[in-house]
């Protein structure tokens, strides 16, 4: 899920009126991209720069505290939680997501054609790929310290849950930094409630709910990204003006340098976000048109991946259906309980985005026609599943045991399918039949 490939766009045209015939559709495509882009908020600050990494970018909420969350409805009291958590900032998994980058600008050095910014580019690039060996896809520091926030956060909001009677079952895939991230989960929830007992796992028994790998969608998904999405990205192409800033023989860096820097410059350039000592350059390299480009050609990819759309044969959210049934069934055995409980389950971006679309989390399940439309809709990489993204189900009840559900997407009350109680206040009998319909389905 992490690579993309910017592709051109003229291809197979042979004669003139197949070039006018495009030249007429592709102006169509553009205007409607535009009329979705107008929609992305202008870019001047640097810390939306930041947010243009996409699914590269560091939580949010590390270092500060997100919006204060809507009281419950007089007598109701938290008695419940279930969650989803990506794991937090990484280093890139591949090698040569750090080599490649390196051995294109080192070309330049030698001819001697790198600029000021050029070599300062290739001699922070060279300290990171440095660092990265032996730490492929593993969780960075910053990428801890995420997940300590969010866990003592949980704790302090719902201190009902995390007390010494409290049941907590803490999940990972079983991959070393969704495990680092638990754990450092944890760690936060025992700074704040030391007293609370946990019981961690992290096995292939659970992998069937914890990330799923429905094979039967993954050929709709492909055949969608080798047309729909090669034509989309085509469309955000960077212009390669980027080129000059780092190399000043525009012919050397075309031919020489371009091929294969892009977009593992960006990868690399954003994701110094997520670790300490890692110089920010992402704004001096590029520009904010630049790097909205960028985003938008990885963000393409995200949508077909996530999306209820014909394009895909309405297929991709129901991938996230074990996990949902999972959910319910826990929720189920937690209202028969009188033991407070919370299921805390730690996995990876490709699991929590589709799970928020078969939610329906802020209308996101709608039908969309394209990824222009999807986008413009709030399908944003960086919003959606920023590192350590998380969703929270916080649930309520009376002392009639009426069972009211709050859902909370990186820590921010958000709408579900149904009618509100109160604010962001659902019923869940309202709630889990429809789910449950879903859960079930293929």
């Amino acid at each position: 899920m992490e690579n993309y490939t910017f592709y051109p766009l003229w291809n197979n045209i042979n004669n003139i009126m197949k070039l006018i015939k495009y030249i007429i559709i592709l102006s169509a495509l553009l205007f409607n991209s535009l009329g979705a882009r107008a929609d992305i908020p202008s870019v001047d600050e640097e810390s939306d720069f930041h947010k243009l990494s996409g699914n590269l970018r560091a939580y949010p909420y590390a270092e500060s505290e997100p919006p204060t969350q809507t009281p419950p409805p007089a007598g109701y009291t938290p008695f419940h939680l279930e969650h989803y958590g990506r794991h937090g900032s990484r280093w890139l998994i591949g090698e040569n997501d750090y080599k490649t980058p390196v051995r294109n600008m080192e070309k330049a050095e030698k001819a001697g054609k790198l600029t000021p910014l050029g070599q300062e580019t290739l001699d922070e690039l060279r300290k990171i790929e440095l660092a990265s060996r032996g730490r492929l896809g593993e969780l960075s520091d910053k990428g801890a310290l995420q997940h300590q926030a969010i866990g003592r956060r949980m704790a302090r909001n719902y201190p009902e849950l995390f007390s010494d009677s409290s049941q907590v079952d803490a999940k990972a895939t079983v991959v070393i930094r969704c495990i680092l991230s638990m754990l450092n989960g944890l760690q936060g929830i025992r700074e704040v409630a030391p007293e609370v007992s946990v019981k961690s796992d992290a096995s292939y028994a659970d992998m069937h709910f914890m990330n799923y790998d429905d094979k039967p969608a993954w050929p709709i998904k492909d055949k969608a990204m080798d047309t729909i999405l090669k034509e989309y990205q085509a469309r955000h192409q960077l212009k390669g003006d980027y080129l000059k800033r780092l190399v000043d023989d525009e012919k050397f860096a075309r031919d020489s340098v371009a091929p294969g820097l892009m977009p593992q410059l960006y990868w690399i350039l954003a994701n110094t976000q997520g670790h300490s000592g890692q110089k920010w350059m992402l704004d001096k390299v590029f520009t904010v048109d630049e790097v909205r480009e960028a985003w938008r050609g990885d963000n393409g990819m995200w949508t077909l991946h996530c999306i209820d759309s014909p394009l895909t044969e309405r297929r991709m959210p129901y991938t996230q259906r074990k996990l949902l049934k999972n959910i319910i069934e826990s929720t189920d055995t937690a209202i028969m309980s009188t033991r407070p409980s919370v299921n805390l389950r730690y996995g990876h971006d490709g699991i929590l985005i589709n799970f928020i679309t078969l939610m329906e989390i802020n209308d996101l399940g709608k039908e969309f026609a394209s990824i222009e439309e999807a986008e413009e809709a709030g399908v944003r990489s960086y919003d959606l599943i920023p590192m350590a993204g998380n969703i929270q189900l916080v649930f309520y009840r009376n002392a009639e045991n009426d069972v009211l559900v709050k859902a909370l997407l990186n820590e921010e009350e958000v709408r579900l399918p149904a009618t509100p109680v109160s604010g962001p206040y659902y019923r869940w009998s309202d709630l889990r039949d429809y789910y449950l319909e879903k859960a079930n389905r293929y």
